[in-house]
């Protein structure tokens, strides 16, 4: 038997793969909530209901509405993104000039109110959703078995990360996101609608949560619960990559995930807590996050 530091190396890499897959959710969620505090100071706390309504929309369009897998990829970010521009405008405007708590508070909220009412409708239990057909079996790699999914999964984690760096870090757009934030009352004199810039970042954010929600669909159980497990180990994720900042959220949330894939093979009964164990040390060493900025 092949031996990786000590261990099987189908465990070794197993428990890599695994890390990788959940490293891509934390980094999708990571980035959206990167997004929505680093361009509008928001503690995004309802970004793990968000997350769960577009598993939940995926599933809904499905079994009611016979929408495909690829339909859903895009039609259920859209879905709640319009949610979440509803909450912005109507809800999160009307606090947005007092301390940045009550805008937490409000997003807390509202994360148990629609985590209560989908248990209410559809109870605690999960549902199935199906891997499409085009992404079923896998291939054997020598050393491991991959399946299609998870390493569609990682890929498209991957480009949707670089796509949404690149389009705020290198673009136009980005440029007026980041202006629009820092000086509002400039963007407006020169003509920039900045709270449609603002309502629309924050759509943007919750969209990216309800993406990576679909994409976790046919892997994980689809139950109104999904969110709140995960929400607490995101934000850990973006306080050590630092608050705000999106090459951050990615590279860390990618590193998280490999660290707990691999501590779960070398020392299991750490795996639970090793990313917050990390984000104590950071916050000992460099309070501001590894790529966050010194206040």
């Amino acid at each position: 038997m092949t031996m990786i530091f000590g261990v099987p190396a189908a465990a070794f890499y197993g428990q890599l793969l695994l890390g990788l897959i959940n490293g891509a959710f934390y980094a999708l969620l990571s980035l959206g909530l990167a997004i929505i505090f680093g361009l509008l100071k928001i503690i995004n706390f309802a970004h793990g209901a968000q997350y769960m309504l577009g598993a939940f929309a995926a599933w809904l369009l499905l079994n009611l509405l016979g929408v495909n897998y690829w339909m859903a990829l895009f039609l259920a970010p859209l879905l709640v993104g319009i949610s979440g521009m509803l909450i912005e405008r109507f809800l999160l405007r009307r606090i947005a000039h007092i301390d940045h708590i009550y805008g937490l508070l409000l997003t807390f909220g509202l994360a148990l109110m629609i985590q209560g009412i989908f248990t209410n409708w559809f109870g605690v239990s999960g549902n199935r959703y199906p891997v499409p057909e085009a992404l079923r079996g896998g291939v054997n790699l020598g050393f491991m078995f991959l399946p299609y999914y998870r390493a569609w999964v990682v890929g498209i984690a991957l480009v949707v990360c670089f796509f949404v760096w690149f389009m705020i870090e290198k673009t136009k757009l980005g440029g007026y996101l980041r202006a629009g934030t820092e000086n509002p009352a400039l963007m407006q004199a020169f003509g920039i609608n900045v709270p449609l810039l603002i309502t629309l970042t924050y759509g943007f954010g919750v969209a990216l949560a309800a993406f990576a929600g679909v994409l976790a669909a046919p892997i994980y159980s689809v139950a109104p619960a999904m969110g709140a497990n995960l929400l607490i180990v995101v934000f850990a994720v973006v306080v050590i990559g630092g608050m705000g900042s999106i090459v951050g959220a990615i590279l860390t949330g990618l590193a998280m995930g490999v660290i707990e894939g691999l501590t779960k093979v070398y020392y299991p009964e750490a795996s639970n807590t090793v990313i917050f164990l990390v984000m104590i040390l950071v916050l000992l060493l460099r309070p501001a996050g590894l790529f966050g900025k010194e206040a």
